[in-house]
């Protein structure tokens, strides 16, 4: 994951740091230090959870009948409806979200920072070397971002570009029927531009069979000529038919021998190309694999003065400091991060974002996701077993950084540094897999793996330890 780019190991200054006193504070265990060596162990307080998660539980601030409802600073076509005098923060605040906003990926280039080195070498790929792509890396690394600014430039130079999303329930001939409905027969080559066919308007899916399979497929895509179709299949990750997986590779291979104008772009979360696609050795010299990684402090700060930019905002040294250590590389983090902090400062009617403002964004991010676990997760987290093994948990949660989020006794062994012995490991990890735990225990052949049965917990844990080592 993002995460496992963190430092894990502590300069020895840090190692004999004071703990935080303040209950509302997260407690102290150093600052941040360049990533470490592999092996090197890490070294949190064992009670270095956050205080941040005792506060959850108090009683919202009392309202008096007087004060106004909120209402909504906009309308739905974007048009700000004030009547406190206060439109020219309003528009500010709608152009924070329009620059930062994280729930949504970039679509448009004039939001998109960083990535120019992927972009440059997917535009290759596809234009010079004619070979299919698979983009992979981690969640919230900017992939889907990535092929939308691909889709857009594409777009530009006349490419047919047809977007989809994957799903658990994914099913070959469906999804890819649907795209050869939006294919012009047209541009199929027995196709005359004054014939019956042309003029009736029909698409490619036309001359598809009902139960078509990627050579039937491929025999279709390769008459393709006069445009160059690219398709997109967005979180392949997603997917769980092997059937699925192995029908795509067979299209991939089948269209490159006829050395089709149609190619595919695939995405997923994934450490590895392998990991996505399988091992597929027919295929490997058909496609190239584009590895996401996460952005490096200019291209944070590029993300973050686009919001300065469109709010009209600056964001201080330090506050850009603490999103780059909170979001590790993560264009998701960064956004999400950023436009907390910048929302803080335009309510407070400064237009400077300082450092309390970051630290702010951090605790409402920290707060919102603890919020989104079910109770009895949060109780979990909240209790004097999770408190004393904490390191093994934040330990845990690196460890599980495979697409399917499964990691083993020796992956915590080796984030952990070798610091306790596997056998006090696996102990303690059982500690936490009864059945409304924070764990799973899956008991494979005498292979025990093991898995947050809520991904959310594991950013929770990562994020708060990250928090926790710039507090000092």
């Amino acid at each position: 994951m993002i995460w496992k780019r963190w430092t894990r190991a502590e300069t020895a200054e840090t190692a004999t740091a004071e703990p935080a006193t303040d209950a509302a504070a997260l407690p102290t265990t150093g600052a941040p230090t360049p990533p470490r060596q592999p092996g090197a162990a890490l070294n949190l307080d064992v009670a270095a959870r956050p205080a941040f998660l005792d506060t959850l539980w108090r009683e919202p601030a009392e309202m008096t009948r007087s004060q106004p409802l909120p209402r909504f600073s906009a309308s739905a076509s974007d048009d700000v409806e004030t009547d406190d005098g206060d439109t020219l923060a309003a528009r500010r605040r709608l152009a924070l979200r329009d620059a930062l906003g994280a729930s949504q990926p970039v679509i448009g280039r004039e939001s998109f920072a960083g990535r120019h080195d992927a972009l440059s070498q997917l535009i290759q790929a596809i234009e010079q070397q004619r070979v299919h792509v698979v983009i992979y890396g981690e969640r919230g690394i900017g992939k889907t971002s990535l092929v939308h600014v691909f889709a857009e430039t594409a777009r530009e130079a006349r490419y047919l570009v047809l977007y989809g999303s994957c799903g658990t329930e994914a099913e070959f001939s469906a999804m890819f029927r649907s795209f050869a409905a939006r294919i012009p027969r047209l541009y199929h080559r027995a196709v005359l531009p004054n014939s019956p066919e042309a003029e009736i308007g029909d698409n490619f899916d036309v001359m598809l069979s009902e139960n078509f399979g990627p050579r039937e497929l491929a025999d279709v895509f390769s008459e393709v000529t006069g445009t160059r179709v690219i398709i997109i299949l967005d979180e392949y990750d997603r997917v769980l038919d092997p059937a699925f997986r192995r029908d795509v590779a067979e299209l991939i291979k089948n269209l490159s021998d006829r050395a089709a104008r149609v190619q595919l772009v695939l995405t997923g979360v994934a450490q590895n190309l392998d990991e996505l696609i399988g091992y597929a050795p027919s295929i490997r010299r058909n496609i190239v694999g584009l590895p996401m990684r996460p952005l490096s402090v200019a291209e944070v700060r590029e993300l973050v003065g686009i919001g300065e930019t469109a709010a009209d905002l600056r964001y201080a040294e330090d506050t850009i400091g603490i999103i780059t250590a909170m979001a590790g590389g993560s264009p998701y983090l960064v956004r999400l991060l950023a436009h907390h902090a910048g929302l803080t400062a335009l309510e407070a009617g400064r237009s400077l974002v300082d450092e309390g403002d970051g630290r702010a964004a951090v605790e409402k991010v920290l707060t919102d996701w603890n919020a989104s676990l079910p109770r009895r997760v949060q109780a979990s987290l909240g209790r004097e077993e999770a408190r004393e093994h904490w390191q093994l948990l934040v330990a845990s949660a690196r460890a599980g950084s495979s697409a399917d989020g499964f990691f083993g006794v020796e992956d915590v062994f080796t984030e952990l540094g070798g610091s306790q012995p596997q056998a006090t490991i696996e102990r303690d990890l059982r500690r936490f897999t009864s059945a409304h735990d924070l764990l799973e225990l899956h008991d494979l052949g005498g292979d025990l793996r093991f898995r947050f049965r809520y991904p959310g917990v594991s950013a929770l844990l990562l994020m708060s330890a990250a928090m926790a080592r710039i507090t000092a």
